[in-house]
């Protein structure tokens, strides 16, 4: 009885755990291939221009190395190496974008790119997409850039000067990045896992600049996807460190140096004019009060009464 009871008491965890699975599938499925397709049928194909010229720029720079001409050209316009002056590989690191990688096969990492770029113009739009793009590849270049420069130690993070000879070039990084970028965008842990989870493994099964570049080019994906959509917090953070100002105050400029000003001449009051006092007789005439007029209708009464009797 007590075995038949352990079974519906994980009945309820079990339904939750694979309704909360069915949405976040259907989520991730509407968010990463349902949003772009839609995006695809509104623009056409002008919305994989970007995803045609990676790819077509691999196969271009793939073709041209096959001659020993043009592998100098290659080289010489899209070669990386940390040993390189740092104004110089900034120069190269757009056109390393398109250089092939050594160890790795151009015809199956074609549709990976194609995927990537397509995938992040159709959500993100073109500026974008290309701002994530270099934006994981210059981070993976720099600072591998500095782990050969600390040399090995440090608890596993810097390399041995060797590796400053080694050629970076390639998209892995970009096709990284943008996919991590996405992933963490549009809330696809599936994506996720699948992009981030294999670059860590890679990492540690093959311990090459390649799996330190790319998991550089993870972490700072993830870091730009956190920051996505968060332009007005930022800008108040950073407006509460600046120095405020006390409502309506003003800086004061300079003032000029005042002039001397002429001593000024003492104010004299105003003399009154003095008048002689006036005689008693006026003064008791203004006093007493002259006598009232008669009512003017009495006035008519009497008026007409003397004329009766003048007759």
């Amino acid at each position: 009885m007590t075995a038949e009871r352990h079974p519906d008491r994980f009945r309820p965890s079990v339904a939750r755990l694979a309704r909360f699975a069915g949405r976040t599938l259907r989520g991730e499925w509407h968010a990463i291939v349902v949003d772009p397709m839609r995006q695809l049928a509104r623009r056409g194909l002008s919305g994989l221009l970007l995803a045609f010229v990676a790819a077509f720029g691999v196969i271009f720079f793939h073709d041209i190395a096959q001659h020993p001409t043009g592998a100098v050209w290659v080289t010489r316009l899209g070669g990386v190496k940390a040993d390189l002056p740092l104004w110089l590989s900034l120069l190269r690191t757009p056109v390393s974008l398109y250089v092939p990688a050594l160890d790795l096969p151009v015809w199956a990492g074609i549709t990976q790119l194609f995927l990537a770029f397509a995938l992040a113009e159709l959500t993100l739009g073109r500026s974008r997409t290309l701002a994530i793009a270099y934006a994981t590849t210059l981070a993976g270049t720099l600072v591998a850039r500095l782990m050969i420069a600390v040399g090995p130690g440090w608890s596993g993070f810097g390399l041995p000067a060797a590796c400053g000879h080694v050629l970076d070039t390639g998209p892995s990084a970009a096709v990284v990045g943008l996919f991590t970028y996405l992933s963490v965008v549009r809330r696809a842990p599936v994506v996720f896992t699948l992009t981030g989870g294999s670059m860590v493994w890679e990492s540690i099964a093959v311990p090459n600049l390649a799996g330190r570049e790319h998991l550089i080019a993870v972490g700072s994906a993830v870091v730009l996807g956190l920051l996505h959509g968060r332009r007005a917090r930022l800008r108040a953070l950073a407006r509460s460190f600046l120095p405020t100002r006390a409502p309506g105050s003003s800086p004061t400029a300079p003032t000029a140096p005042t002039a001397p000003t002429a001593p000024t001449a003492p104010k004299v009051s105003p003399v009154l004019p003095v008048t002689a006092p006036a005689p008693a007789s006026a003064v008791v005439a203004a006093t007493v009060p002259a006598p009232a007029s008669p009512h003017p209708t009495a006035a008519r009464a009497g008026g007409t009464a003397m004329t009766s009797l003048e007759r």
